[in-house]
């Protein structure tokens, strides 16, 4: 009996686990861009800057991974400082009120090899709704630089400003803004 609980333990040890790792998102290779259309003439953009979060990734098992993310809409920027005072301003942003944007994720849904809809509560201007996020995992390896384990993803999703409080100059500024997403997670040590 000893024997067959000491093989088997042995057995158990020789297996290699597989379990789900943390990463850290890396804020310089990390950006949230939005887009939406100003009264048709133009598609103007910004990107917000200053991104963290965690992404816990089974490889294994990608269903199980989440996410969680942290935007800071101060750290918004469009290269025209006095529109980016505007869209931080209670008309748009409300910085000032809602210094923080959120993304949490409660579901990964495999759609291909390396594409997933992740579905998540949005927290933008103190208000959550549920959005889905279309991913691409673009790679995972060492970084060449670092060496430290790197996974890399693209993402996109469009939400209507208006279903979280933002509804300066809708329908003239399009409640619909796209959002693309590039990111880069570093294995937590």
């Amino acid at each position: 009996m000893l024997r067959a609980a000491l093989f088997s333990t042995l057995l158990l040890a020789s297996v290699p686990a597989f379990a789900a790792e943390t990463y850290n998102f890396d804020p310089n290779h990390t950006n949230v861009v939005w887009r939406a259309s100003h009264f048709g003439f133009s598609n103007p953009d910004g990107k917000f800057m200053g991104v963290s979060g965690k992404l816990v990734l089974d490889e294994a098992a990608p269903a199980n991974s989440r996410v969680e993310v942290t935007i800071p809409t101060t750290g918004l920027v469009t290269g025209i400082p006095k529109f980016d005072e505007h869209l931080k301003s209670a008309d748009f942003l409300n910085v000032e009120k809602f210094p923080l944007a959120t993304f949490v994720s409660d579901r990964v849904e495999l759609t291909g090899a390396d594409t997933a809809k992740v579905t998540g509560n949005f927290t933008l201007n103190g208000v959550t709704k549920p959005i889905v996020l279309d991913v691409k995992l673009n790679k995972i390896a060492p970084n060449p630089m670092s060496q430290v384990k790197t996974a890399g993803f693209s993402a996109s999703t469009v939400i209507k400003r208006s279903e979280f409080g933002i509804t300066t100059y809708v329908p003239n500024i399009s409640d619909e803004v796209t959002i693309q997403i590039e990111a880069e997670a570093n294995l937590a040590s």
